[in-house]
């Protein structure tokens, strides 16, 4: 298991709402959540075997700024 962080524009409830059948359509998610109150409005998803760049490529292809963080 790995676990991916993204900073994000994800800004509001309604946003997180929005992205949830996009997120459900990527494969090997155990777990995601959106950290609303953090100033990057961090993404985090811990999964199996996920490429980065299919996260950030699926939530800019709605509409979203999304960019992995590196340790």
């Amino acid at each position: 298991m790995e676990v991916l962080v993204f900073k994000t524009n994800i800004r509001r409830r309604r946003n997180v709402e929005s992205i949830v059948k996009h997120i459900s359509k990527l494969g090997g998610i155990i777990r995601w959540n959106v950290d609303l109150h953090d100033k990057d409005k961090i993404l985090r998803i811990e999964s199996d075997n996920l490429s980065p760049r299919h996260v950030e490529n699926t939530l800019q292809h709605v509409g979203y700024y999304c960019e992995e963080l590196q340790d």
